[in-house]
């Protein structure tokens, strides 16, 4: 193996976290799975990120011809905006999509247009670039339960909606570790303190259900994990603990979220709750950051979450919406 470049990190068991270089260092990963002689990718940032997957590849002794997956856990851009790109440069591979979310990989222009109008034209071009289409037929659509095998390796896809409709998880038994996208919320390490990583749910435009997230949540923690390995950003390996805080934060965050559904002000008082809670847990957290840095450091998310509780709110009238109502 060549030395591996900075930006990409071993974790054991042929799994290698690769800092995609998306927004700033350490906010979003994709992750290469080496058995033997084959590798699959999870997740991978944008068109901008593909260099860095490739040479983590190449680092690993593997060429492109050994890479049997792609695997984004879900469509969004920071998490498959490279896919279409990264397909070019792998002849073997079979991009492995949630099969709500395949249309948009292969004809990606309501989610281009979906993404325009969330960032306006100049950051979406500035932080994705043109967004490259996946031939129908290298795309193959997974199901709950699907087992792929990389070499003689299982990997094993569940069904995690939640965050987005369009979500799985992959299940790595040789590790004992999910890897998680977005289910399992948003761990950055500036955060990290001797307790452990924190982490906080992430709610962002336009699919957010807490009733399907708490459920996914749930599922993933029932396999007792030894780690998740997080797009935003890395290994963690409190699960139980982490797993009791995320739930517990989705239930707070429902409540004061319900109360604000009538305001006439909502967006400014959501993303007011929001500060004032993730402010409260990381200090409970021990987290020495200065409030403005630590606001600084999460201020993009609260206002994605912002909006993607107002989508959620606008969606709730006369359903249930009470998190603990989820079946376990």
């Amino acid at each position: 193996m060549s030395d591996l470049p900075d930006f990409v990190q071993a974790l054991g068991h042929g799994i290698y976290c690769i800092d995609t270089g998306f927004q700033r260092p350490l906010f979003d990963a994709s992750y290469l799975i080496a058995e033997g002689s084959r590798a699959a990718f999870v997740d991978t940032g944008t068109n901008h990120s593909v260099p860095r997957l490739l040479a983590a590849l190449a680092a690993t002794g593997l060429a492109p011809e050994a890479v049997d997956f792609v695997i984004p856990t879900h469509v969004h851009l920071d998490h498959a905006g490279g896919a279409g790109l990264l397909m070019q440069q792998l002849p073997a591979a079979q991009l492995v999509v949630h099969p709500l979310g395949a249309r948009h990989l292969i004809n990606p222009w309501k989610l281009v247009a979906g993404a325009r109008a969330v960032y306006g034209d100049a950051e979406f071009e500035r932080a994705y670039g043109t967004v490259v289409p996946v031939p129908a037929e290298r795309v193959l659509e997974s199901f709950d339960g699907m087992e792929l095998l990389l070499a003689q390796r299982p990997l094993r896809l569940l069904d995690t909606p939640g965050h987005a409709r369009h979500h799985h998880c992959l299940w790595d038994e040789c590790s004992r570790s999910f890897f998680t996208g977005d289910t399992f919320g948003l761990s950055y390490r500036e955060f990290d303190t001797a307790q452990g990583a924190w982490v906080l749910p992430t709610t962002t435009p336009v699919q957010f259900d807490p009733v399907a997230l708490r459920s996914s949540i749930e599922r993933l923690l029932s396999f007792s994990p030894d780690a998740m390995q997080l797009t935003h950003f890395g290994r963690v390996t409190n699960v139980a603990a982490l797993g009791v805080s995320l739930l517990a934060q989705l239930d707070e965050l429902v409540a004061a979220s319900l109360s604000l559904r009538d305001q006439p002000d909502r967006h400014a008082r959501l993303v007011q709750a929001l500060r004032a809670m993730y402010l409260a847990r990381v200090a409970a957290h021990g987290c020495r950051l200065a409030a403005e840095k630590a606001i600084a450091l999460l201020c993009a998310d609260i206002e994605l979450n912002a909006q993607g509780i107002a989508v959620w709110l606008d969606k709730t009238d006369g359903v249930k919406t009470k998190t603990e109502a989820a079946p376990g």
